[in-house]
């Protein structure tokens, strides 16, 4: 495992919250945390190093699915802590998740703070529906009245988010806390990328996933490095995706079916669930639906001043994107050694896929750098499309969506190699533009290009501009 990367803001935040649990008042100190983020994120490490950082007494239990042992480990995981009074767990078997917050309570310090962590709080929510209640009753009575630091983890997005929401039992018990994956910048830090664009490269293949990230030699080519992880067959780079999905999907090869297409390159509800067997409407939706909810795929409409019914859909992680295009469909060949034919494959492929799967990067970077020099502020950045794709306008910048109220710009990227973007292809950006509805020919117009920009008269960036959003 490399060494502890960025995170500055997740580690800040934590911070505060500790901060606010040392200078509290004494009747009621205590804070919760509802942490959220994908898998593979990094939440375990951030938390895990947060704890070592703080100086603090604390308790680190991640729940796995173990049933009735479940609470055996946590007395364990609490007899082999730091926390001041852990001798009252040592030889004990809790009979009940009420019984075991009862005695948690008591091994806390009433005047050090101490940090308690339960790691995979979904899995013991799936276990026993009845224990979000028990946690909201021994936190109301007893751990809520003590200097305590309660982080509730979990990688069930939908489940996390559920738990602060109104007439659930943690409702407004504490504050919630996304953990995204690294960022493009944090991402080029452990893996060694010597310049911007090799940094977005670097992102795209390992979607900020730590794990994979840490495998990366660093200052390693890209090529090179996907040279030799495709003759390893249980490298992260390479099992990470199967294991996600097996997680979230254990029992639903439909979804599974849908997210490939989507992953091949499907954007459409009828092409996906065409190509995914011939799925009947409901289905089909079913199934996107649950994977929308599980966020592994985000829904996007055009962007304009106008009303759409025309969504398209894409793989949210770019790590998974790449997978599913690339590695998923040819697992077969890298376990027989042919990891040659995969390379090949993407090298052959890589500029086409790369020019789509950096769209929403760019457009996050054009979202957190907002307002631009040159350029209107724009709260919302997406794009442009009819349903026959004609035009298709990468950027459209505007003050808010799904649908805007004024468009302030529009723009075109092309990411190639050693090709600068061109006169023409603002001519004819100018000329497609004017189908957006709420824009015209004094629209303002940006160029973003990985390979210089040619063109005069609009707002160019490149990937050291975009690279600064993070």
């Amino acid at each position: 495992m490399g060494a502890f990367v960025g995170r500055k803001r997740e580690l800040l935040s934590l911070d505060r919250q500790l901060s606010r649990v040392k200078s509290a008042g004494p009747d009621a100190p205590g804070k919760a945390v509802f942490v959220r983020g994908r898998r593979r994120v990094g939440k375990s490490r951030l938390i895990e190093e947060f704890c070592k950082q703080s100086g603090c007494a604390y308790v680190f239990f991640a729940a796995s699915k173990a049933g009735p042992k479940e609470l055996e480990l946590f007395a364990e995981e609490i007899a082999q802590s730091n926390l001041p009074n852990r001798s009252l767990f040592a030889g004990t078997n809790p009979s009940s998740w009420d019984a075991a917050l009862r005695l948690l309570a008591s091994t806390l310090d009433s005047t050090s703070p101490t940090v308690v962590v339960f790691d995979e709080f979904p899995y013991l929510v799936e276990e026993d529906s009845g224990i979000e209640g028990t946690f909201q009753k021994h936190w109301d009575q007893l751990l809520s009245k003590k200097p305590v630091l309660l982080l509730l983890v979990g990688s069930d997005l939908a489940m996390m988010e559920a738990l602060n929401t109104h007439g659930r039992p943690l409702y407004q018990r504490g504050v919630d806390m996304i953990v995204p994956p690294l960022s493009p910048v944090e991402t080029a830090a452990i893996v060694g990328s010597a310049t911007a664009e090799d940094s977005f490269d670097a992102y795209l293949l390992t979607g900020g996933l730590p794990l994979i990230c840490d495998e990366w030699p660093s200052g390693l080519s890209m090529w090179d490095y996907l040279d030799a992880v495709l003759d390893e067959p249980t490298s992260p780079f390479i099992v990470s995706a199967e294991r996600v999905l097996a997680a979230e999907f254990p029992a639903d090869a439909q979804a599974r079916a849908v997210l490939a297409q989507i992953g091949a390159g499907e954007v459409t509800f009828t092409k996906i669930a065409r190509a995914a067997g011939g799925l009947q409407k409901a289905s089909a939706n079913r199934s996107l639906e649950l994977l929308l909810k599980k966020r592994v795929i985000a829904k996007e409409k055009p962007l304009s001043t106008a009303p759409s019914s025309d969504p398209r859909y894409r793989v949210a992680d770019p790590y998974l994107r790449f997978w599913l295009r690339f590695i998923g469909p040819h697992m077969a060949e890298i376990e027989r050694g042919r990891g040659d034919r995969v390379l090949e494959r993407i090298r052959g492929d890589w500029m086409t896929w790369r020019g789509r799967a950096i769209e929403p990067v760019i457009r996050e970077a054009l979202s957190r750098l907002s307002p631009i020099p040159g350029l209107p502020a724009a709260a919302e950045v997406g794009g442009f499309w009819t349903r026959s794709n004609n035009p298709e306008i990468d950027i459209i910048g505007a003050d808010k969506g799904p649908v805007a109220g004024t468009i302030a710009y529009a723009g075109t990227i092309k990411w190639r190699d050693n090709q600068p973007l061109t006169q023409g292809d603002i001519n004819q950006l100018a000329r497609d533009v004017v189908a957006v509805t709420g824009a015209n020919n004094s629209t303002l117009l940006l160029a973003v290009s990985r390979s210089g920009v040619t063109a005069t008269g609009v707002t160019a960036l490149g990937p050291a501009d975009l690279i600064a959003a993070w």
